[in-house]
């Protein structure tokens, strides 16, 4: 295959779809993202064989436990996936819509219209889910899309894809406005994200490498974060019961996710009674604790304990191991998240509303919470039926990225024939 004018021909084809998709009515929208989720429960059973296609072949060549963690599509997964669709319709479309209008002294009419991005480029690993969720994010809103998948989900994402290609067809739009990328030659990779006139975005989903990578090469503007840093301090006023289900939940509910916490930083005056109890649970799940010295005296005698260095408390490690940090109170907190944090999800539990208050205005992360899991960091926890992505930018997008996050802004204008004097 001669990738250059494979992926020159996939380019052409989004660009053209991505007019049509930018005029398509909602009903047209909607009725797709329907038809997609009917089809995904109906080939519930062929989704899961396509799957196990690429788990044992992942298995073969030794695959992480994490990465496999997210390639699997369990039940759940599947019925997530057709109930995200649905929320997704529910949704007010956004495009189109006319906001902040003002009369000028001139006369004119002033405001700004929601428009599509245009074509979405999305860089995946080791997630078929993000297939459904990215085509579902991008038809509601108005874009055409081109998937590049891992070449470990080929099989669930070829699956996929021709559900969603079967459900844009049932509504009348372009198939051509979700293209999956057939090769899983990486060279495919290096043209997309140089085919400015014919991509708008990247949206990179994958590990810290290909970021990296795509951070340097590419020519087209991205929605992205790198790492997944994400803490939860334990403050001196909160409820300990609160503070048990919440710090073991961020780690322990699962290990592979970048809103899962690595660093937990505990008050001092309250460690000695909230560490222990946090580490009978941890010990079930057999985690390994990394605490510095003020940690590791109360943690005497737990069996998984480690020392914690500088890097430690740099590190994603997507697996069952926690650095530990005693601070003396909310400031040293905040200093240290903002020193180490990736801006991801951070997390107080505290029932002092001041400090609360504080932490959320004064942590800079894409996500700031009081009294729950740095895991609720989701797209679909968070009401937007489902994500393209995290981004810990300060452009554009922030947090998880939805139907607004896709969109952009254009000035319009209304006037009565008036001129410029």
């Amino acid at each position: 295959m001669d990738i250059k004018h494979y992926m020159n021909e996939v380019g052409q084809r989004a660009r053209n779809a991505s007019r049509a998709m930018a005029k398509a009515d909602t009903a047209a929208k909607n009725r797709a993202l329907e038809l997609i989720a009917a089809a995904i429960r109906r080939e519930a059973d062929a989704l899961r064989a396509a799957n196990q296609q690429d788990l044992e072949a992942a298995r073969a060549n030794g695959m992480e436990a994490a990465m496999l963690d997210r390639l699997t599509l369990s039940d759940k997964a599947i019925a997530t996936m057709a109930e995200g669709l649905q929320q997704i319709a529910s949704l007010a479309d956004p495009i189109g819509e006319i906001s902040n209008m003002k009369f000028r002294p001139t006369g004119i009419q002033v405001g700004q219209m929601r428009v599509p991005l245009g074509v979405i480029g999305i860089i995946y690993e080791a997630r078929p889910n993000v297939t459904v969720d990215a085509a579902g994010l991008c038809i509601k809103s108005g874009n055409a899309t081109i998937l590049r998948g891992g070449s470990e989900a080929i099989h669930c994402n070829q699956a996929l894809a021709k559900l969603v290609k079967e459900g844009l067809h049932g509504a009348g739009l372009p198939a051509d406005a979700v293209q999956i990328v057939e090769t899983t030659d990486r060279a495919a990779v290096g043209e997309l994200i140089t085919m400015p006139q014919y991509v708008d975005v990247i949206v990179p989903r994958g590990g810290k490498g290909l970021i990296e990578r795509l951070m340097r090469e590419s020519k087209v503007p991205m929605i992205k974060h790198l790492d997944g840093i994400c803490h939860v301090y334990i403050d001196d006023k909160a409820d300990i019961a609160k503070a048990l289900r919440v710090a073991f939940n961020a780690k322990c509910h699962r290990y592979g996710t970048c809103n899962t916490m690595e660093t937990l930083l505990v008050a001092r005056e309250i460690a000695p009674r909230v560490l222990p109890e946090l580490a009978k649970l941890y010990q079930e799940k057999e985690v390994e604790l990394r605490g510095d010295e003020e940690a590791r005296a109360i943690l005497k005698g737990y069996p998984h304990l480690a020392t914690a260095t500088e890097e430690d408390w740099k590190t994603e490690y997507l697996a069952a191991i926690l650095a530990v940090k005693i601070v003396p109170g909310i400031d040293e907190a905040i200093t240290h998240i903002n020193l180490y944090s990736s801006q991801h999800t951070d997390a107080i539990i505290t029932e002092d509303y001041s400090r609360a208050m504080r932490f959320l205005r004064e942590v800079d992360s894409a996500s700031v919470m009081v009294n729950a899991s740095t895991r609720f960091a989701d797209g679909f926890e968070y009401g937007l039926g489902a994500e393209i992505g995290i981004s810990n930018d300060k452009l554009h997008a922030r947090g998880p990225v939805g139907l607004e996050g896709l969109t952009s802004l254009k000035y319009v204008v209304f006037g009565h024939g008036e001129v410029r004097v």
